[in-house]
């Protein structure tokens, strides 16, 4: 708390704004966006490799949160502030930081795995930044970004390797997609049965209902990647290459469908289902198997336009 007051007294306008905006790329949407780019546009298994990341990491990070269940900074200690821009999107447990969590998954594996000196500088200072953005703003303790940096720089290093040998090793992918299917299904066992002190369910509480939410979205996207690996492997195999401007359509046209599925979809499911469960994982399933098989079927004619250029 001594440090969050020292960066506290050192809050300004412009600063505000500048951590404001910085800490926006720990937001999740964006790390889906990029990790689909990755995926369509750079090299399959690299994109296969940060959603990886990120959502192992997402279920470590919702798991401590629900078992140490740490109020915020400003819980803790009422005399703190924080800077009210911020209060929103800082709901639930304290550690560790999902934030920082993702931001140093996607952009310390985009380091690693690019070897752009540009690239890597701005993924690296990305890095540094997001987490201190999450102090400046007074949402996270140095301890919730410290071991959600230390989580993410393990499944970062560990994964690396792992996924490079799958990408001339069907029967390696397989075994990964397969153990992380599993980790999934275990957190949303562990969700479900697990017997929680009783200020967990209360209705007030969101920690509980993001829990679930969390672990049915995960296991919905594991479950798709399954299938959409299986899919490419046999029948659709999609090439990445193409000239800047189809990159450019491909992108574009890919995330709009997938936020329209994402949309859409939300609607007749959620009446037909429980919203943040069975809804929930099929919903994402879905959003899954579109943006990586159905979408990636139209990419051989993007190839073919002035020419295979990245």
């Amino acid at each position: 708390m001594s440090f969050l007051y020292f960066l506290e007294d050192l809050r300004n306008p412009v600063l505000d704004a500048v951590f404001s905006f910085i800490t926006l790329f720990g937001e999740e949407t964006l790390f889906m966006a990029v990790g689909l780019i990755v995926y369509w546009c750079v090299n399959k298994y690299h994109g296969y490799y940060l959603l990886s990341v990120g959502f192992v990491g997402t279920v470590i990070n919702q798991f401590l949160k629900i078992c140490f269940r740490i109020p915020r900074p400003w819980v803790k200690d009422p005399n703190f502030t924080i800077v009210e821009s911020a209060r929103e999107a800082a709901s639930g447990y304290s550690f560790p930081s999902g934030h920082t969590q993702t931001s140093v998954g996607l952009f310390g594996g985009v380091a690693l795995r690019f070897k752009n000196r540009a690239v890597r500088i701005t993924s690296i200072a990305l890095c540094v930044l997001v987490p201190l953005s999450r102090m400046y703003l007074g949402v996270h303790t140095p301890a919730d970004v410290g071991v959600s940096v230390v989580i993410a720089l393990i499944l970062i290093f560990a994964l690396s390797p792992l996924f490079k040998k799958a990408e001339d090793s069907p029967r390696t992918m397989y075994a990964i997609l397969l153990s992380l299917t599993a980790i999934m299904l275990a957190y949303l066992c562990f969700i479900h049965f697990w017997s929680f002190p009783k200020e967990v369910y209360l209705p007030e509480n969101h920690n509980y209902t993001s829990a679930v939410k969390n672990a049915y979205t995960l296991t919905g996207c594991m479950l798709g990647f399954l299938v959409v690996y299986t899919l490419d492997l046999r029948f659709i195999k999609f090439e990445t290459e193409a000239v800047w401007w189809a990159q450019l359509i491909k992108i574009v046209g890919g995330l709009i469908i997938v936020l329209a599925v994402k949309e859409l979809f939300k609607i007749p499911l959620n009446a037909i289902l429980p919203e943040n469960t069975w809804a929930r994982l099929i919903r994402y399933f879905t959003i899954v198997v579109v943006a990586g098989a159905l979408w990636p079927m139209t990419f051989k004619y993007f190839s073919k336009l002035g020419g295979k250029k990245k």
